[in-house]
């Protein structure tokens, strides 16, 4: 990278960290504010040849994978929810997901809900077989619950991750259309961060869960709506 590469990119990183601080700007605002800059890096960050994805463009990166990682895969992501019944009403009925697996520690009062998009028809029936198949599922989510939450009062919900100070961001589902599905999400009342057609990238929406995390939507065509980008 060269030396203005890395000086915008780290005033990009700036700049979209302090955009959340000015409450008079809208969510849509800021991201048109910010993809505006961002275009501008592509054209200043110069790589090796090859592939952006060559170790020669991507220091720290390893290719020659160890092989006592064989066998490793992504399983799952885990959200803190409020209500489950509230949490299970969106990502079953609004998103399409299934409970694949239920986990409830009496002692420790608290409760995991591993959900996807597996058919769950095939699941076992028996108990710890049920479980030993989840865990084998790809890209789950785990919600957990911790007794009590959904009637305290005081409780004021979780961190998203997404204003300060930051750190996770969101997860992603590809859907068939993103603006039918957008468009769906709008008549079930689902709350947007970004709509397909906010900002300058186009084709990719933002949606809120019931606590308050992200969850990017994007459908096939991701390719052609990030080409700026490649």
């Amino acid at each position: 990278m060269t030396a203005a590469a890395s000086l915008l990119s780290s005033s990009a990183c700036a700049l979209f960290r302090r955009l959340p601080s000015a409450p008079h700007v809208s969510r849509s605002a800021r991201f048109q504010r910010f993809d505006r800059f961002r275009h501008f890096l592509p054209a200043a960050m110069s790589t090796s040849s090859g592939p952006k994805e060559a170790p020669a463009n991507n220091p720290g990166l390893h290719t020659e994978i160890d092989p006592a990682t064989k066998g490793y895969f992504m399983q799952q992501t885990m959200f803190r929810v409020k209500d489950p019944k509230v949490s299970l009403d969106f990502y079953t009925r609004v998103m399409g997901m299934s409970l694949l697996k239920r986990l409830d520690f009496a002692e420790l009062k608290f409760s995991l809900y591993f959900l996807g998009y597996e058919d769950v028809s095939s699941a076992p029936a028996d108990h710890i077989e049920r479980t030993n198949w989840t865990f084998r599922q790809k890209a789950t989510l785990e919600l957990t619950h911790n007794w009590g939450t959904e009637n305290d009062a005081e409780f004021k919900g979780y961190h998203n991750g997404n204003s300060d100070p930051r750190g996770f961001g969101h997860i992603g589902v590809t859907v068939d259309d993103v603006y039918k599905a957008c468009e769906r999400f709008e008549r079930l009342g689902v709350e947007f961060v970004k709509k397909p057609n906010d900002g300058s990238i186009k084709g990719i929406a933002f949606i809120k869960d019931p606590d308050g995390y992200w969850i990017e939507i994007f459908d096939h065509n991701i390719g052609a709506v990030t080409a700026s980008a490649s």
